[in-house]
């Protein structure tokens, strides 16, 4: 009976049946070997040399055999090892690609690295919304935060140069939603429920804040040349006194919130004489914080106060704002009077041009910098979410498995500061990454901590890798793109013509003075640099570089500007000056100390009358030459 058993077996073996079950899958096959000896002889009871079709229903009854929980484990591995082999092959070839442009580079990055790990631990929930196509491809856009009757949406016709939709100005709170000025070839109004809905705006997550904020949200479009480089968001004015009791139906401070993450500059206006910061006014700032690099100030209306008042308007403004921006540097502060009215005090007039100079090459910086600054949003995102990852995966370690859920959950929310210095001494995690305390311990109070995930370290890498090389990738594709082609800055409204002209800034002053009259501007002074001349003992018409060195020595400027002056007052590079090219140094060491800058090299109207060629002579010295 043992002999009959064993070749039954034999035959079994060298039928090719369990050889061939065995190479084509070989998670059954290892199960196959973990079947117990008894069952296997009691398993071949067939005819000793089975035909082909015996063959496959012998193999067919050893998988019947085994049960069923067994199979569908030994294929669900098969089928996730050679799921594994495809998305690893996938996963080189994706990588291996190049990205056509920095904004594909960035969303790419984003849906493949990051997102996956902000779906994994709820960030989307705790902190905010999952960023969409729109978000990468939309315009910079530029938030206007202020109290009421601070000049928002003057500001915004000041830069435009004439009406949007829906635009409202008075003394009164009179913008009381929010207006996203934007471009659009009709002009027209969008309101805020068909606003969410469209995926070509970069709106779509304001749809959580409902029906209360989206009745007072609106999109006002026009063909307007400033807002094909740029968007503009209007705020309501923020409400002081027993105003701010009255309820908005909405967390005005939240909406702020999702703003400030997403435009590229906020600018807080001031009135010259409402300096006071009220509770929604602090709270309004607070949320922007983490976005102080977008942050700039106008203290608008400066023209309404004298030069004295000002100095004090200006450092009590400096005094609310350290109390509301903590942070360790001093926040830019722009002065001025934006609107198209005569200036009621013009003391100030060169200061506030020189302001709104700069505020605007600021603005018009925006297009340049988009690039840059969704990259950089990008990686504080990403910072952001891994922390998130490791409080969450933490939070349910911490859990018991049975019992007593409740009354951990309790202690890890009062423990939430010092989890916050275990998991930095952990991974190694700075400070500034995490999110507020308090903001957390709220939010968890809503949430069971024993069906958050586990930590996969997987995503963590994924994240890491992305911020320690692809991020590379995209900062050198962004220094190619603006070299192959720079973006254009912002032009139109306010913007146009105020760079040229004899309007522009610092045309007729400084260096640029005498540029079109037709007398040299030296000479008007001349008299007086020529008795300082001849009291130097000029030898043949010229002075020594050591005679003039000790004249020059008395404006007690750097040597290093002297020596600047020097080049350019010395037109035939001589080493001596006569009497013109010394009121010219004379003059430019007067345009110094009035605080302008010197050029490079020395423009032609300023060039001595006697230094300068003769376009005549050259022409006949050219003829007679040819």
């Amino acid at each position: 009976m043992r002999n009959n058993l064993r070749s039954v077996w034999l035959s079994w073996l060298t039928s090719g049946c369990f050889q061939a079950d065995f190479i084509l899958h070989p998670a059954a096959a290892s199960l196959r070997r973990a079947v117990p000896a008894g069952r296997a002889q009691r398993r071949p009871q067939l005819q000793q040399q089975p035909g082909p079709r015996t063959q496959d229903a012998l193999c067919s009854g050893t998988h019947a055999r085994t049960t069923n929980r067994e199979v569908g484990a030994s294929e669900s591995e098969g089928r996730s090892m050679f799921s594994w082999a495809k998305q690893e092959q996938g996963g080189r070839n994706k990588e291996g690609e190049m990205y056509q442009t920095v904004t594909e580079g960035l969303q790419t990055l984003y849906t493949k690295k990051l997102l996956p790990l902000e779906d994994t631990y709820l960030f989307h929930d705790f902190h905010s919304p999952a960023l969409e196509a729109a978000d990468f491809q939309s315009k910079p856009m530029v938030l206007l935060v202020g109290q009421y009757s601070t000049g928002k949406t003057t500001f915004i016709r000041y830069l435009l140069e004439e009406d949007f939709p829906g635009m409202r100005i008075g003394p009164e709170p009179t913008t009381d939603g929010f207006i996203a000025v934007m471009y659009g070839e009709n002009e027209g109004v969008v309101p805020g429920n068909a606003l969410v809905v469209d995926p070509k705006k970069p709106f779509r997550k304001l749809n959580a804040f409902g029906n209360s904020f989206l009745n007072r949200f609106i999109c006002s479009q026009m063909p307007n040349q400033v807002l094909q480089s740029i968007s503009i968001i209007d705020t309501p004015g923020i409400l002081s006194g027993e105003k701010q009791r009255i309820s908005r139906g909405y967390d005005f401070s939240e909406v702020l919130r999702w703003f400030g993450e997403r435009v590229d500059r906020i600018i807080l206006l001031f009135d010259a004489h409402k300096l006071d910061i009220s509770d929604e006014f602090s709270e309004a700032i607070k949320a922007f914080k983490g976005q102080d690099d977008k942050i700039r100030v106008v203290l608008n209306k400066a023209d309404q106060v004298d030069t004295q008042q000002l100095m004090r308007v200006y450092g009590a403004l400096m005094w609310s704002l350290g109390k509301v921006i903590n942070t360790p540097e001093v926040v830019r502060v722009y002065l001025g009077s934006f609107w198209a009215k005569p200036l009621q005090n013009t003391e100030n007039r060169r200061l506030f041009e020189a302001e709104s100079q700069d505020l605007f090459r600021d603005i018009q910086s925006l297009p340049r910098n988009a690039a840059l600054r969704k990259l950089n949003d990008l990686i504080k995102r990403a910072r952001l979410a891994k922390v998130h990852a490791y409080i969450i995966s933490y939070l349910k370690k911490e859990m018991p498995s049975l019992f007593g859920r409740e009354k951990k959950k309790e202690e890890l929310i009062m423990r939430l500061p010092e989890i916050y210095t275990f998991l930095q001494r952990e991974h190694h995690i700075s400070p500034g990454d995490f999110p507020s305390v308090t903001k957390m311990q709220d939010m968890l109070q809503h949430y069971d901590f024993s069906k958050f995930p586990s930590l996969k370290m997987k995503l963590i890498e994924s994240v890491d890798k992305m911020l320690a090389t692809k991020i590379a990738v995209l900062m050198a594709m962004i220094r190619d793109e603006e070299s192959k082609q720079p973006p254009a800055m912002v032009s139109g409204g306010a913007f146009e013509g105020s760079h040229e002209g004899p309007f522009g800034q610092g045309y007729g002053e400084g260096i640029s003075a005498g540029a079109d009259a037709e007398d040299w501007i030296v000479s008007r002074d001349k008299h007086r640099y020529d008795e300082i001349f001849y009291t130097l003992m000029p030898v043949n018409g010229k002075i020594t570089g050591n005679n003039a060195k000790r004249e020059m020595m008395n404006s007690r400027l750097p040597n290093t500007v002297l020596g600047k002056i020097w080049k350019l007052a010395d037109c035939d590079h001589d080493g001596m000056l006569d009497d013109e090219e010394f009121a010219l140094a004379q003059h430019l060491i007067k345009i110094k100390l009035e605080g302008y800058e010197l050029p490079a090299e020395l423009p032609h109207h300023l060039v001595p009358p006697a230094h300068r060629k003769n376009p005549t002579a050259d022409a006949l010295y050219n003829h007679s030459e040819d």
